[in-house]
């Protein structure tokens, strides 16, 4: 509540007004009958002494109501600056400045300027040249309740909000890891026993010999192939472990017991919302030890990514901490050198083979492991199984994904697993069915390159690049080209930051060189969409996603283009926001499904180009959506049904658990928030109170 303020003028005349009626009572009293003689005289001087008495006080009174209200707009101007005390003399919000500025023309306190405000003011002097002022102040004080509603609004808000920003703020220290936690090693998609491995010829740290025992792991040596991405290195190592880093950092939670590529830029967004700039430093640390030692930003630090990174965002991750620390008064350019050498090795893995899409100049999506993807045996029971049946029974879908086998034919030459594929009788009564062997099925190579490869997306498990992602390796997709063109332009400025012109002038022709083969192949101008690029096949995929919007947000599409994007946004808009694609196919990166990720591609996308309005109203259907479930049951999730508004899935294809935690939506949740419109936080936090009022 706004504090009552009373200035020390506002007691000086009160006071004084109280011991002039006490000292004028004894004269104005009433004249007394019993002396006719002395009554004129009484009356005549009563009369005098009451006209008097009637002076003085209208001066009192002129000087209280003048006191007062000042004491008005001080506690106005108080409650609008949130206790911001004199002597700090710090600025404030817009309205209260405005406000402050008015203040300053009546009240010239020498160190009252726009933005600081006197909590318990002391000697308020007003010349008398500007006392005639007081009553414009008086009028001016009447105009401004919409904008101390506006403040007080921002306040309640906060308020409102509090409960949800707490578990996310507590998020990050629960859903910490670092190595003198023995947590950290736990990895539940598989059944081994924990191990840590370290680079090759990496020195043994003393505290990491000590946890063999204390944390009862065994700790190894990497073989030197596995300082770089391939098949070798992960395929030699047995049992699969947890790789070393060196830092701290935020894992997404539940199954995901690691630091992932992808998921921990929109952890670093949030981790800088929040002001936690020390373990967003620690997490980029780190992604340049990986770099550094197992040859690029890996899908997550476990042995089994040795094959794969993730979609690129570690210049982003790099330009948002250095920019961080350059605000914070402390440029480091010693640190940035390092993450710019070590940024463009990651960035040399997407623009060689066989990262390379064909001959269109673009990149696509590769694993180098063969076979089935190994945390997905154990915790993603059967989904194998099921790719064979949905391939089986639908002609139209290419059979060469999978291989047959014949009685007597030698094993599947893939790597996977063979499965049955048998005749039976139609089942009419209570007795067994028979069934006999016709042959062996498995899925081929190609299958699980594709699969592989689409895990290295992020949008596992979507029907985007065909059923179950089989033909992921086969396109140019829009979501990478345009993160690597948004990689160009920050190495860039890196270059120019760094004083290194030669390579700020490579990078802009290497980004407008991938600028023009986006539009070339990317760009549907009938459709008016960014759309995947078939390049096997040469055509453009008829697929809607919503990484139609990652041009905007890198900045490669023309306003033109913008606002035929913007057109689409019915496509892929549901009340809860922003769904994957229109179409259903029970993978969870599919319809009917939204995921914090896309959601601020799309909603800074849409604001970069001017569509803010369409922003907000997208980004406060997610928002609410978070914010209507974590009311219900106190969790934040990885995902949410966008049709229900409902954190409730039913996922079909991959593994069906909807995770807890969840890093990424903890950190969009911020950055959309504060992304808003005031009035429109407002909006959202009298929901969250008025709802949790209702429970109770």
């Amino acid at each position: 509540m706004p504090r009552l303020i009373i200035s020390d003028q506002f007691l000086m005349w009160s006071k004084l007004f109280v011991l002039w009626s006490i000292l004028s009572y004894g004269i104005t009293a009433d004249p007394l009958p019993e002396d006719t003689d002395g009554v004129t005289f009484k009356w005549q001087t009563w009369r005098w002494a009451m006209l008097l008495r009637i002076v003085v006080a209208a001066v009192l009174s002129y000087w209280i109501c003048h006191s007062v209200i000042v004491s008005a707009w001080l506690a106005t101007l108080s409650s609008l600056s949130s206790g911001q005390a004199l002597s700090k003399c710090r600025p404030g919000h817009s309205v209260q400045t405005l406000v402050a500025k008015r203040l300053v023309t009546v009240y010239p306190h020498p160190c009252m300027h726009p933005g600081s405000i006197v909590s318990y003011p002391t000697a308020l002097l007003w010349p008398s040249a500007k006392r005639p002022r007081l009553l414009l102040l008086t009028a001016l004080l009447s105009l401004t309740p919409a904008a101390v509603s506006a403040q007080q609004s921002h306040k309640d808000a906060n308020a409102g909000l509090d409960p949800i920003r707490s578990y996310i703020s507590a998020g990050w220290n629960t859903l910490s890891r670092s190595l003198s936690d023995c947590a950290t090693f736990s990895d539940t998609k598989l059944t081994t026993e924990p191990q840590l491995y370290l680079p090759a010829d990496f020195p043994v740290p003393e505290s990491v010999k000590q946890l063999e025992t204390r944390c009862k792991i065994q700790v190894k040596s990497l073989p030197p192939s596995a300082g770089h991405l391939g098949a070798n290195a992960a395929g030699s190592i047995d049992p699969p472990g947890l790789l070393y880093l060196e830092n701290r950092y935020v894992v997404p939670g539940g199954r995901f017991n690691e630091m992932y590529g992808w998921d921990s830029y929109f952890i670093i967004v949030g981790l800088l919302r929040d002001g936690r700039l020390d373990l967003a430093r620690d997490m980029v640390n780190n992604f340049l030890f990986e770099v550094e030692h197992y040859g690029a930003v890996l899908n997550a630090n476990r042995t089994y990514y040795l094959t794969r990174s993730q979609p690129p965002f570690l210049t982003s991750m790099i330009l948002g901490v250095y920019g961080a620390q350059k605000a914070a008064g402390h440029e480091d350019r010693k640190w940035l050198e390092k993450a710019y050498q070590l940024a463009v090795k990651d960035h040399s893995l997407w623009v060689a083979e066989p990262h390379l899409a064909g001959s269109t100049g673009l990149s696509r999506y590769f694993d180098f492991g063969d076979g089935p993807a190994p945390e997905s045996v154990k915790d993603e029971t059967g989904h194998y199984r099921e790719v064979v049946a949905f391939i089986l029974a639908h002609p139209e879908v290419d059979q060469s994904l999978v291989v047959r086998k014949g009685p007597g034919q030698s094993a599947s030459p893939s790597a996977g697993s063979t499965y049955s594929l048998q005749v039976c009788d139609v089942v009419r009564t209570m007795a067994k069915t028979d069934c006999t062997v016709a042959a062996g099925v498995a899925l081929s190579a190609d299958f699980y390159k594709g699969d592989r490869s689409m895990r290295e997306s992020g949008y596992d498990i979507s029907f985007r690049f065909g059923p179950y992602g089989a033909g992921t390796h086969h396109f140019a997709p829009v979501c990478l080209n345009s993160l690597l063109y948004k990689e160009e332009k920050d190495l860039e400025e890196f270059s120019k930051i760094l004083g290194r012109k030669e390579d700020a002038e490579q990078w802009h022709k290497r980004a407008e060189q991938r600028k023009a083969a986006i539009q070339k192949y990317l760009w549907n101008s009938e459709r008016g969409l960014f759309v995947d690029y078939d390049f096997v096949h040469q055509a453009q995929s008829s697929y809607d996603y919503v990484t139609t919007f990652f041009p905007l947000w890198a900045g490669i599409a023309s306003p033109e283009q913008a606002q035929a994007l913007v057109k689409h946004l019915t496509t892929f808009e549901q009340p809860g926001g922003l769904v994957m694609s229109p179409y259903e196919t029970g993978g969870q990166w599919d319809s009917p499904y939204a995921w914090a990720p896309d959601q601020l591609i799309a909603d800074e996308g849409l604001r970069k180009y001017g569509f803010n309005k369409e922003a907000d109203r997208v980004s406060y259907e997610f928002l609410s959506t978070v914010a209507e479930n974590f009311r219900r049951d106190g969790t934040i999730r990885e995902k949410y049904n966008a049709v229900t508004r409902s954190s409730e899935t039913q996922v079909t294809a991959g593994y069906h658990m909807n995770i807890v935690g969840f890093g990424w939506t903890n950190g969009v949740f911020l950055e959309l928030l504060h992304e808003l419109p005031a009035e429109m936080v407002q909006k959202l936090a009298n929901e969250q109170g008025s709802s949790s009022a209702s429970t109770h």
